[in-house]
């Protein structure tokens, strides 16, 4: 499914489980760090149906974002710890196993990336995940093929 415009929905396959009596439906969405960010710079809340997993990179990819804010003068450092913060409490699972890595390897040879870091975004959800959720509109359509990508709107 190709997305078109950052506010495009999509349909996700969610994993279904019980608990007691209730059937809940879980969707795992892999969320980059734009996403991470935009999550903690505003009001959002996370539906509790939803599982939220990001290679560890995320990490540090989220840190130096807010660090190069801070230099640009765009936020204070009291702000940026504040949001790191944020990220830190985030229910978001990371991982960064050999496989994954092997997997964002193959992508970004497959893709003629130079960089592996948006895919190791990419492999992550193949191996564990239902969607990508990126607001980089250009990632989203390099790997509409690839992945089920959705938008921070499906999220909340």
């Amino acid at each position: 499914m190709r997305c078109e415009a950052p506010s495009v929905r999509v349909t996700v396959f969610a994993n279904t489980s019980t608990h007691g009596n209730e059937v809940v439906r879980v969707t795992r969405f892999v969320i980059d760090s734009g996403v991470a960010l935009q999550l903690v710079g505003g009001s959002h809340v996370v539906s509790s149906e939803h599982e939220l997993l990001a290679p560890t990179l995320l990490r540090s990819q989220t840190l130096s974002a807010l660090h190069e804010a801070v230099q640009r003068g765009e936020l204070t450092a009291d702000v940026a710890h504040e949001r790191l913060d944020r990220i830190r409490r985030l229910p978001i699972r990371l991982l960064g196993d050999a496989v994954l890595r092997r997997r964002a390897w193959d992508l970004a040879d497959r893709l003629g990336w130079a960089s592996t870091y948006d895919a190791e975004y990419v492999a992550l959800t193949q191996l564990q995940a239902d969607a990508l959720v990126t607001a980089d509109r250009a990632l989203a359509e390099a790997v509409a093929d690839i992945v089920r990508t959705a938008t921070i709107t499906d999220l909340i």
